[in-house]
């Protein structure tokens, strides 16, 4: 096989991705850049300064992998001729910088020096939105000709190296520019820009037509795993594309589709490796992802693996925690998605799987398992799991061992931290008090993935308690945010009193509001912030005791 360099000129390669005769093999990950890295590669070019070759696949009658066009490109054209396996990002930022079709970003020429290069222009882009309503994405001003001259911005897609671009900015200036002097001098100074644009040359290296697959793959695979490395997920996206003609992307939409509720505790991308490793029994390390017989086994198991994101998601949800803001540990996700995925359906049998996958979870939040060798310890206990969850005889899985990993004491319940920080045991914490209801103190509403944004933090003694005291998780309750503004710092007593004259059950309705929450009510009515928490402490200890034993509630 023989690389050969060419050159190619930025107005040919525009003219073959609008003609769509460069197109992008599926298996590529998806547009990457953030704007900042768009506008650096703008203003390294404005400089003169080169931007690194890029690497095509030349194609014959028949298009070797599966193809999609680069973004914001027309999706119909011409003969493919190239699939492009490296560059990806450099030339979609350059197609959708010049054509100004980012959807919430505008790319400008700023006509104001460069404090960093000397230069008297450079690009740089500013957010766009809409609101209900609007005709067009706001700021308003943002679509006006005069008001972006008014800050010395022309808008970058008037800069392009077409024509259509050049007739375009003349109309935009005659609108913007009123002083014909200033109109030419900056009109000079666009066609400069223009040509620069025009001119510059993004070099290619080629690889024939004669490539085979696995060769053209191994290729793509160095060139993006040396100056800007794929992540693992790319790279095995590529491998069963290459290998088994099916697209990782498209079967990770799916997930999305089939159980959109996923998103809210994991990355699906992640979720598919990890989740998948574990259903075949091997650790989840970049060493089983990348091994040659990884990808086949996932597409074999693909419907366990989705029958096993739905109901773990399910059961979660049914153990009333909601998302990974109060996950107290992610490491169980995978796990339970490899059990759920071959724990029976319906009746008795499903009914003593629950039981262990509801004694493994909350011991998983309340004890030490996971903090440490996290890859190692969830193979363990997946394997451990699997045959008590099928309905046969296994050993007592580690997890289960109090002695190795013991449930806290009531004085680690009472020192742990805030929850809103990433505290296992605090989290842990505030999940079982959701797991009791969680109802707001002043609507009486019960906590609801659907509500959970509209909740903040709330501190039930009032934070003129010594921070080192108040910021606990015994301390803290979700409430709605209309109730947090509304109790702000009064002490209990007052608040609860003001609750209990707001609705007409009296104390029964506040007292039932606080249970739901672990919280006990004398404590709180009297004040007494030390006695308090000793007594929330022993409620948490209890549910605690009883979920990690697998019990209901």
């Amino acid at each position: 096989m023989s690389i050969e360099a060419r050159n190619r000129p930025l107005p040919d390669w525009f003219t073959r991705i609008r003609t769509r005769q460069t197109v992008l093999p599926r298996f590529q990950r998806f547009e990457a850049w953030g704007h900042e890295s768009v506008i650096q590669l703008f203003n390294t070019i404005l400089q003169d300064l080169p931007v690194g070759a890029v690497l095509v696949l030349e194609v014959g009658n028949e298009e070797p992998f599966i193809s999609r066009t680069i973004k914001g490109a027309p999706i119909t054209g011409e003969r493919v001729t190239e699939h492009l396996l490296d560059g990806q990002q450099r030339l979609t930022a350059l197609w959708r910088g010049l054509h100004n079709n980012y959807d919430e970003r505008t790319y400008f020429l700023f006509f104001t020096a460069d404090e960093e290069t000397g230069m008297p222009y450079f690009v740089n882009s500013i957010a766009r939105w809409t609101k209900e309503g609007d005709t067009k994405p706001r700021p308003v001003w943002a679509n006006f000709p005069k008001e972006q001259w008014k800050r010395r911005m022309i808008p970058l897609d008037l800069c392009a190296p077409d024509i259509s671009a050049q007739q375009r900015f003349r109309e935009w200036a005659k609108e913007a520019i009123e002083d014909q002097d200033e109109r030419d001098s900056i009109s000079d100074t666009v066609s400069l820009i223009r040509q620069k644009f025009a001119g510059f040359n993004l070099p290619f290296l080629s690889l024939p037509v004669a490539t085979k697959k696995p060769t053209a793959l191994d290729v793509f695979i160095k060139m993006n795993t040396s100056a800007a490395p794929l992540s693992t997920y790319d790279i095995v996206v590529a491998q069963v594309e290459a290998g088994m003609g099916k697209s990782l992307h498209d079967l990770v939409a799916d997930t999305r589709t089939v159980c959109p509720a996923v998103t809210a505790y994991y990355a699906p991308e992640d979720l598919a490796l990890y989740g998948s490793a574990l259903l075949q029994g091997r650790a989840p390390t970049n060493a089983t992802y990348l091994a040659k017989d990884f990808g086949p086994q996932l597409l074999a198991n693909w419907e366990m693996f989705l029958t096993g994101v739905t109901r773990a998601v399910d059961f979660l949800e049914q153990e009333r925690v909601f998302d990974s803001a109060r996950l107290p540990t992610d490491v169980v996700l995978p796990v339970l998605v490899a059990l759920w995925a071959i724990a029976p359906n319906g009746l008795d049998a499903e009914g003593r799987a629950r039981t262990i996958l509801r004694k493994y979870l909350w011991r998983a939040f309340f004890s030490n398992r996971y903090e440490k060798s996290t890859n190692s310890r969830t193979l363990i206990d997946s394997n451990e799991l699997r045959p008590l969850v099928t309905g046969m005889d296994g050993a007592t899985p580690a997890i289960f061992d109090d002695t190795q990993h013991p449930l806290p004491q009531q004085e680690e319940i009472i020192a742990s931290g805030w929850p809103v920080r990433r505290d296992r045991l605090a989290r842990a914490i505030l999940a079982i008090a959701l797991k009791q209801g969680g109802l707001d103190l002043a609507d009486g509403s019960t906590a609801t993935r659907a509500n959970l944004a509209k909740r903040e933090y709330h501190h039930l003694f009032p934070v003129a308690v010594p921070d080192e005291e108040a910021y606990v998780s015994l301390n803290c309750a979700l409430v709605t945010w209309k109730t947090n503004r509304n109790i702000s710092d009064k002490e209990p007593e007052h608040y609860l009193a003001q609750r209990r004259d707001g609705n007409d059950l009296g104390d029964a309705e506040i007292k039932a509001r606080l249970a739901s929450h672990l919280i006990p009510y004398d404590e709180m009515v009297a004040g007494d912030y030390k006695t308090f928490l000793k007594t929330r402490a022993t409620k948490v200890h209890g549910a605690m005791t009883k979920l990690c034993a697998g019990g209901a509630s």
